[in-house]
């Protein structure tokens, strides 16, 4: 098996796990608990259009800022506290690159789902793993890279290309990477919002088996484990 990292866009055809830790991952993750499917979209104005359709609970950010007039934020802490059949979610960064994916299987992973994710995507590919990194706005984003590389720990014993490696080796020490995480341009910036629990809460490791599937713009839990 192949395992591979990039950043923002994909090229394989196989399967691809993206990784936006800080939050669209961790909030995907947490909220199929309390639904049955995920809407990921990029625009707020397909949002509101597609819950009002659905009758779905709407979620959003811009920014790291929650959207206003939205039932909630992208905080996988507020949504804990919401349930129902379907929820909408637009985010600056995943639901953005989750649309522009064109892999068989696409996979959410983050810290909290990566021994489950890692596990169901050896399941189901046929040659190649590849991860990619949300990032912001286009640019590399190091929570994601540390993610990955907390994916990657699942999936070592394969063949891997140095951007993989690289990051198998920086998420070796789980306290520094927390430290360094927690010390993140996107951490930051969230703590100053008013989302420093959100940001403790995505460092937690491996306290779900949920295994999100993207298919047919939906996002559904994939049974497999």
């Amino acid at each position: 098996m192949r395992i591979s990292l990039s950043l923002e866009e994909s090229i394989t055809k196989d399967v691809a796990i993206m990784v936006d830790v800080l939050r669209a991952s961790t909030t995907i993750t947490v909220a199929l608990e309390n639904f049955n499917y995920v809407m990921p979209v990029k625009s707020l104005k397909i949002a509101e259009s597609l819950a009002k359709k659905h009758h779905a609970v709407l979620a959003g950010e811009r920014g790291g800022a929650s959207v206003e007039w939205f039932d909630t934020g992208n905080s996988p802490i507020q949504i804990k506290n919401f349930k129902g059949n379907s929820l909408v979610l637009t985010t600056s960064n995943g639901t953005r690159i989750i649309e522009g994916m064109k892999a068989n299987k696409i996979l959410i992973g983050s810290f909290i789902n990566a021994k489950s994710i890692a596990k169901a995507a050896l399941k189901i590919a046929h040659g190649h793993i590849e991860i990619v990194m949300a990032g912001v706005n286009g640019r590399f984003a190091i929570e994601d890279f540390l993610g990955a590389g907390e994916i990657i720990k699942y999936l070592k014993n394969n063949e891997m290309d140095e951007y993989a490696i690289a990051a198998l080796m920086a998420s070796h020490d789980k306290n520094y990477v927390d430290e360094i995480v927690k010390k993140s341009n996107s951490a930051l910036k969230l703590r100053d919002l008013g989302f420093g629990a959100d940001v403790e809460y995505c460092l937690k490791r491996n306290i779900y088996e949920t295994v999100p599937l993207y298919e047919k713009g939906k996002i559904e839990n994939l049974n497999i484990i």
